[in-house]
Parts: structure tokens; C-alpha cells; sequence
């Protein structure tokens, strides 16, 4: 059979591609032909509309809202999450060829759906919908953490650049460089001058860091309320950042401005007012309520919080910020790329935007030097192990460790998740102790870092470079240990009860 495939991860990074590929290998080792268009953060290269027509089924590996949906109208489908297809693609492969088998014959000769149609029923119907996607009827732990994961995917992209920019012009123009602002700039810009450039940088990464919270805040709404959310969102968002709330502040922001919309959105009106309600009434009213609120009763006590939560952070020495290190870096290794692994890597980043025109090192820079560096340290150690015991492993399997090398070297956690995928109960507890490790490490020798994301492409930008290089080292090499012991003990104690236990954790 022919299928087509959609991907997409809600950061639009690792999974989305790790997911393409796992779903071409299992169609081809089926005898099955699998092409797949991936809808990741890079954009993407629309399918053929000629390989469409010819494919008998769809999949949709998707986190997100696939875009021009309309296209694969009147094909069988299967629709599952973006995980689901990185774990078991064999068995997503399999799914769409029961789809197919039950589905009724297809017209022959029909019209061709072409990208950007409307077709009636698709979501994307009119244009390409926003990058969402919050299940119907899910419980509301699932939905309360879909609804965050919409504000985060948003706001990784502004963090990446702004970050970034402001890490260079350090690098270029040294930490006096928070001394520049943009009418120094406006005043006059030398092209030829190196310092210039760098207070260029650092202004326009600092203007992208300003847009984290109400960016957090608009798609957390976004998610909620879809539309109608994102002006409230964005305005409570950046209220929030000008009463001092700060991160805090941008969630509860976001939550207040999407159920406020939402509330408005679901009200019965007159024909007359429908029309101009997603345009006029639901912004202003929403936005009034959201930003009000948050001006006049949440805005001091979220910022209290904020300063208290600040100040205790900073405060943090000895056993305290170890411990804290370690916490962070179990955190990063809990499900390599998943919800519990963006918590974390948010926390940091918030925490390096509120440090970064300090010239000093404050705990926040300690906190992403810990949270990269853990986040580094699964791949990379699962790698060793795939060289060092390559009898526990598969031939696949030591394929992917030698990817896994340039995935963690990169700062990809994700690297790891194909072998956890085969056997989470032996791969994440291994993963989360060398992690910790490395956290703790990270904290212990006052490692820095102004970069939130890049690997060893920022190691230049780190404080205590050989320290931190050493840290990472070390978290390898617990990881590979843990994960040989960890291999080698369910082998030699009893493989099969082992193997069904992963069974049901991969399908849990």
C-alpha cells in the first residue's frame, strides 16, 4: 500500500523528525510505501498533490493542527500523537492498513484536492489554521498541560533568538555591553565597529526577551480559547510584565484571558451583534477584564511571589543549590523532550531573561548551565553504552547511538527517546540518575551560561568551561553505566517478564 504522513511535535524540533523517519523505516520493512511531510519549525514542503491521489490511507503523527487538511479528504486515516509514532511506528503502520482494509472503496476519478482548498469539515477550511491542538473531552490535566505546551511552542523561537543575541554580544562586546540602549544605536551606528554590532545584538535580543510572557501568555489563551484569546492573552501578558508578575504572572494571565474569551465566545446573542462579536466585542470586553484584573487585584501579590520566589533563588548556596540542580536535571531526563522535560527547560529560560542584563552571575545562569547540560547527558551517555556493551543492544539500536552522539552534542534530548521507547523501565531510570549528576555537579562548581540552547555550539559562552565540561563527562558516564547494569540485570535475571513490562509501559 501507499500512504501519506503528517508530523508535527509541538516545539517542532526533534520528534517531528525522529517520527517521519520511524514511520518511513516500518512501512518499508512492512513492504508498504510511507511518505511523509513534516510540519515542523523550519516550515515545510507540501506533499505532491499527485502522490496524495495515489495514496491509499493518511497518518497523522500530530501534536499540532495539521495545516490544509482539506487535502487528504475521502482518504482512511489513523490520528495519533507524535510519541505514539517515534515508539511504536510498526504498529502505527499497522493501524492504517486496518483503516484502509475497513474503510468503504474511494471514487475513482474524482477531483483532486489541491493544498489551501477549502473543503467542507476541515479545520483548515479558509487558510491555514494556528499550531494548536487541545483534544475534545480530554481530562483536564491533559488539557490544562496542552494548553501550556501551545504557549511554550510559541515562545521557544523568542527565546532561542533573543537568548542567543544577547549571549553574543557578551561574547563580542563584553558584559559593560547592558550599558547600551537603542537611542545610543539610533545616535549613531558604525558599521565597522565591533562594539557597535555587539550593542546591536544585545538591544534586539533583549526587545525578543521582552516578548517571552505576553508570547507565553496570548497562546496559553490561544489554546484555550482559540482566536479570540490571543488579544486578551497578549495584553494580560504584558501587563504582567510591566507590574513586575513576570512569569508568573504571564500564566495566570493566559488562563484568565483564554476562559474570559471563551466564556464570551460561548454566549447566545442577537443575529444583529453576532457578526461583529470575534472582532470587536470578545477583544474588548476580554482584554478590559484580563489586563483590569490583573492591573488591579493580581498584579501585586503575583509580583510578591515573583520577588519572594527571585530572591530565594538567589539565595540558594551550599547543599540548597545542589540539591536544586539535581532536581532540575531528573527533571530534564523524566520523559527526554516530554512536558516534564519543558518545565524545566522554561523555568531556566524565563530565569536567564529576567538575568540577562545582569554582568554578574546570578543563580538563574546557573540554572541553565544545569538544565543544558542535563539535557545533553541521556543521549550521550545511552551512545557510550551502545559502544562500550553493543551485545545488549540491537543493530538499529547502535545505529541510532552514533546519531544520538551529535543529537545530545547539540543539546537534543530527544536523541535519546528511541531507546527508551523500546525499554522505558530500564532507559529512564538510568537517564535520570546521570542527569541528576550532572545537575548537581553543574551546581556544585558555579558553572554559568548566557545561551539557552546550542550545546557545545555555546561552550564559548560558558563560566568554568573545563568544570562544566567535566560535569557533563561524568553524567555520561553514570548514564552509560546505569543503563549497561540496568540492561544487563533484566537479561540475565529474567528477559521475558522484562520485555512485558516494558510492553505495557510503551503502550501506557
Amino acid at each position: 500500500m501507499k500512504f501519506v504522513a503528517i508530523t508535527s511535535c509541538p516545539t517542532g524540533i526533534a520528534h517531528t523528525y525522529m517520527a517521519a523517519e520511524a514511520l518511513e523505516q516500518a512501512g518499508k520493512a512492512a513492504g508498504h510505501e510511507v511518505v511523509v511531510e513534516t510540519q515542523g519549525a523550519a516550515g515545510s514542503a507540501p506533499l505532491d498533490p499527485a502522490v496524495i491521489a495515489a495514496a491509499d490511507g493518511v497518518i497523522y503523527a500530530a501534536d499540532l493542527e495539521v495545516r490544509d487538511k482539506g487535502r487528504f479528504a475521502g482518504l482512511p486515516s489513523v490520528d495519533v500523537g507524535v510519541k505514539k509514532a517515534v515508539a511504536d511506528a510498526p504498529g502505527v503502520v499497522a493501524a492504517a492498513v486496518a483503516a484502509v482494509g475497513s474503510a468503504p472503496a474511494r471514487t475513482a476519478g474524482g477531483p483532486a484536492v489541491r493544498p489551501g482548498d477549502d473543503v467542507p469539515g476541515s479545520p483548515v477550511a479558509g487558510g491555514p489554521a494556528l499550531a494548536t491542538k487541545v483534544t475534545a473531552g480530554a481530562g483536564v490535566g491533559t488539557r490544562v498541560r496542552q494548553w501550556l505546551m501551545t504557549g511554550v511552542s510559541y515562545m521557544i523561537p523568542f527565546v532561542a533568538a533573543g537568548g542567543i543575541l544577547i549571549a553574543l554580544s557578551f561574547m563580542l562586546g563584553g558584559y559593560e555591553i547592558v550599558s547600551v540602549t537603542a537611542d545610543d544605536l539610533i545616535a549613531g551606528f558604525d558599521p565597522l565597529s565591533r562594539q557597535d554590532w555587539a550593542g546591536l545584538m544585545f538591544v534586539v535580543g533583549g526587545t525578543a526577551f521582552g516578548f517571552l510572557v505576553p508570547v507565553l501568555a496570548g497562546f496559553i489563551a490561544f489554546g484555550i480559547a482559540d482566536r479570540p484569546g490571543i488579544a486578551p492573552g497578549f495584553v494580560g501578558g504584558s501587563v504582567a510584565v510591566a507590574v513586575g508578575a513576570g512569569f508568573l504572572g504571564g500564566l495566570v494571565a493566559g488562563f484568565l484571558g483564554g476562559f474570559v474569551a471563551l466564556w464570551l465566545a460561548r454566549r447566545k446573542v442577537p443575529n444583529a451583534v453576532r457578526g461583529v462579536m470575534p472582532v470587536v466585542v470578545i477583544p474588548l470586553v476580554a482584554t478590559l477584564v484580563t489586563a483590569g484584573l490583573m492591573l488591579a487585584v493580581l498584579g501585586r501579590p503575583l509580583a510578591w511571589l515573583m520577588d519572594s520566589l527571585t530572591n530565594g533563588l538567589n539565595s540558594l548556596s551550599g547543599s540548597g543549590i545542589v540539591l536544586l540542580g539535581v532536581i532540575l536535571g531528573v527533571m530534564m531526563a523524566a520523559d527526554l523532550g516530554g512536558p516534564i522535560n519543558k518545565v524545566a527547560y522554561t523555568f531556566a529560560t524565563t530565569g536567564l531573561a529576567t538575568a540577562a542584563a545582569s554582568s554578574g552571575s546570578p543563580v538563574e545562569l546557573r540554572v541553565m548551565a544545569a538544565v543544558m547540560a542535563a539535557g545533553m547527558t541521556p543521549p550521550l551517555g545511552i551512545a557510550v553504552a551502545t559502544f562500550v556493551r553493543k551485545r545488549l543492544f540491537t543493530e538499529a539500536e547502535r545505529q541510532n547511538g552514533k546519531a544520538a552522539v551529535l543529537l545530545g552534542s547539540f543539546f537534543i534530548t530527544e536523541g535519546a527517546i528511541p531507546f527508551a521507547a523500546a525499554a522505558p523501565l530500564r532507559i529512564l531510570p538510568a537517564a535520570m540518575i546521570g542527569s541528576g549528576v550532572t545537575g548537581g555537579l553543574v551546581m556544585a562548581f558555579g558553572s554559568t551560561l548566557r545561551a539557552p540552547h546550542g550545546g557545545v555550539v555555546v561552550f564559548g559562552l560558558v563560566g568554568q568551561p573545563l568544570l562544566y565540561l567535566l560535569a557533563i563527562l561524568v553524567g555520561t558516564a553514570v548514564t552509560a553505566a546505569a543503563v549497561i547494569a540496568f540492561k544487563g540485570f533484566h537479561r540475565a535475571g529474567s528477559p521475558a517478564v522484562a520485555e512485558k513490562a516494558d510492553a505495557q509501559a510503551v503502550a501506557a
